[in-house]
């Protein structure tokens, strides 16, 4: 079962969702499709089990990175931090992203996203309460949206590069999260967005 799992990352990573097949999976892990359909009837069930095992790892990986951290800690040393683990997660599991974002993933396995999401969500704002706490809860999924929104563009656009160039991209998307975050976190939660939600253009 992990060689056909194996054989499918490979192969949803390379062609996406729709396009792959499980005699595609099957030859990519040297099986015939025979045996593939001992373990799996269909290839939704073989993105539904890898996607099940990603998500519990993607799990881990988030409540890692976003661990409440000591007030006093830089927010460099935050945001790095973070970036690093979900970075490097990605990186390990570029399928992951494949079918997690492609514009064919499977019903079930969108639920299970949408539900990674809105925990993953609650967790950055944990975290920015740790940093502003006297800010208001509007304030922070404010920002806790605008944050996961940046690093979502800023993914594409490592997953898309290698060696020193995708090392760039990981520098630069820590760079705009902590240069949008120092004002929220040094005003104490009064940043430019607060000011323009409190002050409507008229």
């Amino acid at each position: 079962m992990a060689q056909l799992l194996e054989a499918a990352a490979t192969v949803f990573t390379t062609t996406g969702y729709t396009a792959a097949s499980t005699n595609a999976i099957a030859r990519e892990a040297g099986v015939s499709p025979g045996t593939l359909y001992q373990f799996f009837p269909n290839k939704e069930a073989i993105a539904i089990e890898l996607g099940e095992r990603l998500m519990r790892e993607m799990r881990e990986a988030y409540g890692e990175a976003l661990s409440p951290a000591a007030p006093d800690t830089p927010l460099e040393v935050m945001v790095g931090a973070a970036v690093d683990r979900f970075i490097a997660f990605n990186c390990q599991h570029p399928v992951f992203y494949a079918l997690m974002h492609g514009p064919d993933t499977p019903g079930r396995f969108a639920e299970e996203h949408d539900a990674l999401h809105v925990t993953l969500l609650g967790r950055v704002e944990d975290l920015l309460v740790t940093i502003v706490p006297t800010a208001a809860h509007a304030d922070i999924a404010r920002v806790a949206n605008v944050c996961l929104s940046i690093y979502k563009a800023g993914l594409e656009l490592v997953l898309a590069s290698e060696g020193a160039e995708r090392d760039a991209y990981v520098a630069e998307l820590k760079s705009v999260l902590i240069r949008y975050l120092e004002p929220f976190a040094t005003a104490g939660g009064d940043g430019p967005g607060a000011k323009a939600a409190a002050d409507p253009a008229p």
